[in-house]
């Protein structure tokens, strides 16, 4: 028993304490949060404690693998994600008009996958360059990030697509990427904005334009953002208290337990608790961006930042969408949002900052 027990507290000090408190809080905001979004269904209050646990092993499993082995990883795991998504385009099951799933014996999403193997990928490959990086090792790191970039959105998947070429940006932005680079792409994006206007899918237009008028369809497009504004108003300062949300309670908030939970968050708990929300995030990202700055190589460094401002742009995004400034591309609220995929892939995420924090000694090559 006492061998176990040593083995299990060197397990758990390669936690960090810190991130994983602030992890934990916001875990257990989303769980009153489910419930009450749910109707205190105990299908979904169980099904969301199961992907909790699940969410939170495989974390502690990964906060345990030093750096220096993930970044192994990140090769075949970038290759499998790219054969598998091919595998959607030619084989993928379609839903609802989209191609983005395939039948393994189970459906699987392989968009999920490259939300961490492409920045695994992109790591490892400056790590191995670092000693000289050039242009050319930018070009290719931008390759490796449009493959499946442009695969995702052919499915079309417009919100996931966009959220991985983010990643990808990070990686390049803290790997060196020249800021006239950077400033010549952005140029070349908003000239780029009429064609790709043009490309994008009938559905995805009218999300453009139902953001700058919900009203033109209250019933249909815009039916998403009119309900989660009103719900997140008449919460006023302070909220009307936990499952007391009428908006909430009268089903007029649409996927309340998903993609719109933080409309019902602030219906519930107001102005001053969607303050203390977005406070809460800001500080697993700050958490994040130390352990990146303390990191002792090129790998940690990046992977750590990367990780921690994707999170962030999850929450942008997200509560963006919901409040009625950006356009609904189906993005879940990070570790509030019930779903499993989602909130493994993002514990995995804080399970890799976790490593790089605990992991000193690493094996640079």
């Amino acid at each position: 028993m006492p061998q176990n027990s040593h083995w299990i507290l060197r397990r758990l000090g390669h936690l960090d304490g810190m991130l994983l408190t602030l992890v934990v809080l916001l875990l257990g905001v989303s769980l009153a949060m489910v419930a009450s979004a749910s109707g205190q269904s105990p299908a979904r209050i169980s099904g969301h404690l199961i992907n909790i646990g699940l969410a939170l092993s495989v974390m502690v499993v990964m906060a345990n693998v030093p750096p220096h082995i993930l970044s192994k990883v990140g090769p075949p795991l970038y290759v499998a994600g790219v054969i598998l998504l091919i595998g959607v385009a030619l084989f993928g099951e379609i839903r609802n008009g989209a191609r983005r799933w395939l039948n393994l014996g189970f459906a699987f999403q392989p968009s999920e996958l490259l939300k961490l193997a492409l920045p695994l990928m992109l790591a490892w490959y400056f790590q191995r360059n670092e000693g000289g990086l050039r242009g050319k090792h930018f070009l290719v790191g931008g390759a490796l990030l449009l493959l499946p970039f442009l695969l995702i959105l052919r499915q079309p998947d417009l919100g996931t697509a966009l959220m991985i070429g983010a990643s990808g940006f990070y990686l390049l932005f803290f790997a060196g990427l020249p800021w006239k680079v950077i400033a010549g792409g952005g140029m070349l994006a908003g000239a780029s904005l009429p064609l790709v206007w043009s490309l994008m899918h009938d559905y995805q237009q009218r999300r453009v334009l139902t953001l700058l008028d919900p009203t033109s369809d209250p019933l249909g497009d815009g039916y998403h953002i009119i309900q989660s504004t009103i719900a997140i108003g008449s919460g006023g300062l302070f909220g009307k208290g936990w499952m007391q949300g009428t908006q909430n309670q009268l089903d007029f908030v649409p996927e309340r337990t998903t993609d719109f939970i933080y409309a019902v968050f602030g219906e519930e708990f107001g102005y001053v608790g969607t303050i203390l929300l977005v406070g809460l995030y800001l500080a697993i990202v700050a958490r994040g961006l130390v352990i990146a700055a303390r990191a002792p190589t090129l790998f940690g460094r990046l992977m750590a930042a990367t990780l921690s401002l994707n999170l962030f742009t999850y929450a942008f995004v997200n509560i963006g969408m919901v409040s009625g400034i950006l356009p609904v591309v189906g993005v879940p609220l990070p570790l509030m949002s019930y779903g499993g995929t989602a909130l493994i892939t993002l514990l995995l995420g804080v399970g890799i900052m976790m490593s790089v924090a605990t992991h000193r000694q690493l094996n640079k090559t």
